[in-house]
């Protein structure tokens, strides 16, 4: 019996020294890359202006607030507001990499290094759509990061960061790598790395490190409901980073491709209205009029399943590919559309910054309403003032959404353009092009909403009578 117990000792105690042995040791990398990270300061001067002394101080809502204003003097008064960041040396002659957001609107930037020497920095150019920016200063002898490839990182693989959260200089934390590709809401041209790391403000702009020392990324944003760390951060990849880099190095700006059109997921009941086997590509929600894809002959209700020979297997593949993609360029584009797979070619053009503010214009001339009751749906046709707000030929609007409509989130004031690939301008067209969907089926209405178009996926209710 003692011997059993021994041998079972043994084993348990060989067992933790293994584990142990396999538990990661940070220190070498610490030791050799710490000093290649920079804390980044930015002041930005804001102007105020204070009633000279003497003036009464004085309630917001008391009406002799507005006298004073009026005809009491004023006095511009300057005051600085200060904020921190991370950075780090990516060549010895003084380039150093941040996030855009640690340097927007800074009229002063100050770099301290590890060594605690201090130099004054200019911006040689910020991308606002990757968070990254570009600094310069002058010194030389400077160590610098090694740069790794972030294709290579493994979900579950070990990664460390160092930054200045809260100001604490050449804080080390340590995690894995949650996820890769991760897409987050209004960041359609970066795949994020997800990690565990512990990221707090004052990290935005630090390195991640994998084991083998090298830079795979930039901390860049945290998920939190608090303001602090969740467990959730993300860091732009390298090769994302210095691609924008080589851009700002050489012209103080960022090109991207444009094809000119909205897009959405393809989730599996858009797949089966659609008749795709399962869901994969970019559905075209929307075609900017004249823009590269409406030349193209590109239209909404199409899927994009390849660009430029790339498999598109998620809507947020695309327009990093195309922004990727030099304006000018021909490409060949493969298509779903219809139940079939066709071949087009596309001009790229450059990315613009693009607005649509349209709202419906409330005007209430009286058009004729239909109840669809297989959809939960009242109609009416768009009258002549609406059409020429929203610049369409015609539409349906939403005057009130029941039942299985209501389930699928459309909404009171939503414009019905097409039921799945087919447009519908009049209550009747709607209504034929209904009657010929089997119950049960998943059927697509692209609706424009607040300027924007979007499919949104709806299953006839077998149960109900037309």
């Amino acid at each position: 019996m003692l011997k059993r117990i021994t041998a079972f000792l043994l084993a348990v105690l060989f067992s933790n020294l293994s584990l142990a042995k396999e538990l990661p040791d940070f220190t070498e990398l610490v030791e050799k890359q710490a000093s290649s990270v920079v804390n980044v300061s930015t002041t930005q001067i804001l102007q105020t202006q204070q009633a000279m002394p003497g003036m009464p101080n004085l309630p917001d809502n008391d009406p002799l607030n507005e006298f004073f204003r009026r005809f009491g003097q004023v006095v511009p008064q300057q005051q600085e507001s200060q904020s921190l960041g991370s950075g780090f040396i990516i060549s010895g002659d003084g380039y150093i990499l941040t996030n855009a957001h640690v340097v927007d609107r800074a009229d002063k930037i100050t770099v301290r290094l590890s060594d605690k020497r201090e130099f004054k920095a200019k911006v040689i150019g910020a991308d606002k759509r990757t968070d990254v920016a570009l600094l310069k200063i002058e010194a030389t002898g400077l160590p610098k990061v090694v740069l790794g490839n972030p294709d290579l990182l493994k979900v579950g693989e070990w990664v460390l960061a160092i930054g200045s959260p809260f100001g604490f200089d050449s804080s080390v934390t340590a995690g894995i790598v949650s996820a890769k590709g991760r897409s987050l809401p209004q960041e359609n041209f970066v795949p994020f790395i997800q990690t565990d790391v512990a990221i707090n403000p004052g990290n935005s702009g630090g390195p991640l490190f994998n084991m083998n020392g090298e830079v795979v990324g930039i901390n860049s944003q945290i998920y939190s409901r608090s303001g602090g760390y969740m467990g959730l951060s993300f860091s732009i990849p390298i090769n994302v980073a210095m691609d924008v880099v080589n851009q700002l190095r050489s012209s103080g700006k960022v090109i991207r491709g444009r094809i000119g059109v909205n897009i959405q997921e393809v989730t599996r009941e858009l797949a089966d209205s659609f008749g795709m086997v399962k869901p994969l590509g970019a559905l075209i929600a929307g075609v900017e009029k004249g823009g590269p894809a409406d030349k193209a002959g590109i239209k909404p209700s199409d899927v994009i399943l390849k660009f430029d020979g790339k498999q598109i297997e998620k809507s947020i593949d695309l327009p990093r590919i195309v922004a990727a993609t030099k304006p000018g360029t021909k490409v060949p584009v493969q298509l779903w559309r219809k139940g079939g797979v066709l071949e087009a070619t596309l001009l790229v053009g450059e990315i613009l910054e693009v607005s649509d503010k349209q709202r419906l214009s409330g005007n209430k001339e009286q058009t004729s309403s239909y109840n669809v009751s297989r959809l939960g749906l009242t109609l009416s046709e768009l009258n002549d003032a609406q059409k020429a707000e929203l610049k369409v030929e015609g539409g349906l609007l939403v005057e009130e959404a029941k039942g299985v409509a209501a389930q699928a989130e459309l909404q009171r004031g939503d414009v019905i353009l097409q039921v799945g690939n087919v447009e519908v301008r009049t209550l009747a067209q709607f209504n034929e092009v209904i009657k010929k969907v089997e119950p049960g089926r998943n059927i697509a209405l692209l609706i424009r909403r607040d300027g924007s178009t979007v499919y949104i996926p709806i299953r006839l209710d077998a149960k109900l009578s037309q």
